[in-house]
């Protein structure tokens, strides 16, 4: 006595078999329930990793204009002290 293989079916031929034990509103509702779940571990596992990792650069950036804003003002200052001396060295001198 041979053994008998059982028949494969497709993946296609076991969703209209279970189309039509469930019906379509069944079937449908499971496809999106899955396309929920896919979406938001997508969501979770790439996009929010990616998204704390833009925010600390951003941070570090936003840090690092602020030290340079504050370093164009005190050579702001430097420079307007300077100039002003000169002009007072200078008012000496004519003035003498």
């Amino acid at each position: 006595m041979a053994r008998r293989m059982p028949e494969r079916t497709s993946i296609v031929e076991e969703i209209i078999k279970v189309v039509q034990e469930q019906g379509i509103t069944v079937v449908m509702a499971a496809g999106m329930g899955y396309f929920i779940f896919f979406i938001w571990k997508y969501v979770t596992q790439q996009i929010l990793p990616a998204l704390e990792r833009a925010t600390i650069t951003t941070i570090a950036l936003i840090d690092r204009i602020r030290m340079l804003d504050n370093d164009m003002i005190r050579m702001d200052q430097k420079i307007n002290t300077i100039l002003e001396l000169r002009d007072i060295e200078e008012e000496k001198k004519g003035g003498n």
